[in-house]
């Protein structure tokens, strides 16, 4: 019988929603549960390429809009051969941000297409769910460090919103909602509820492909 594998887990959602918490939250609870699980953060800005992409949205370096696109799908690109080996290999990886919040923030911009923005991610580990942390951008813009980087103002978190909207409408994609505006500890709990199910799910299942 083949190895059961972990499960693929994307967090997602505007700026400031809670995801890096709830991420870390959410695999210290499973490893104290006996699951193996290991936290990932895109954009990775230890790589070369992340490096890049924090001076960018330090507003340290400018890019253009296509080319800083490309930067953040390749920054994902680079951790594949790392999240398929860990699934295989049982281990559940939760992803705090991953190619959805790529395509909402760059076609948020405008003059981008939803479907430009999709392909260059296509191919990579589909996530077996996806937890999208609902927070409006008014509520995201009063917690701490609001406004620090590029992309942190409330009209731009808005577009980013609807792009995530369109997003969910993809029914061949695991979404589930949650509300950010909960305390901490609520939030954590329906997480943690709904990846261990998930984690079930999917363990005899094959990995998948995204947007393939």
């Amino acid at each position: 019988m083949a190895a059961r594998r972990g499960a693929l887990i994307a967090l997602e959602g505007v700026d400031r929603a809670g995801k890096s918490t709830q991420g870390r939250r959410l695999v210290e609870a499973l490893r104290e549960a006996g699951h193996r699980a290991d936290l990932l953060r895109f954009p990775d800005r230890t790589t070369e390429i992340g490096q890049l992409i924090s001076s960018y949205l330090g507003r340290e370096k400018n890019l253009e809009d296509h080319t800083i696109h490309l930067l953040f799908s390749a920054n994902r690109w680079e951790h594949v051969p790392m999240i398929k080996e860990k699934l295989h290999q049982g281990i559940t990886v939760v992803v705090d941000r991953y190619a959805f919040s790529g395509v909402a923030f760059t076609s948020a911009k405008g003059n981008f297409c939803l479907d430009w923005c999709k392909q260059p991610d296509v191919g990579l580990p589909k996530p077996d769910l996806i937890l999208f942390l609902q927070l409006s951008p008014e509520a995201a813009a009063e917690r701490g460090n609001f406004g620090h980087e590029r992309y942190e103002t409330s009209s731009f978190q808005e577009k980013v919103l609807q792009s995530f909207f369109c997003l969910m409408e993809d029914k061949t994609l695991n979404w589930k909602t949650v509300d950010a505006s909960k305390s901490i500890e609520d939030l954590h709990r329906e997480i943690k509820s709904i990846a261990e199910k998930t984690m079930q799910e999917v363990q005899n299942k094959p990995l998948e492909e995204l947007w393939k």
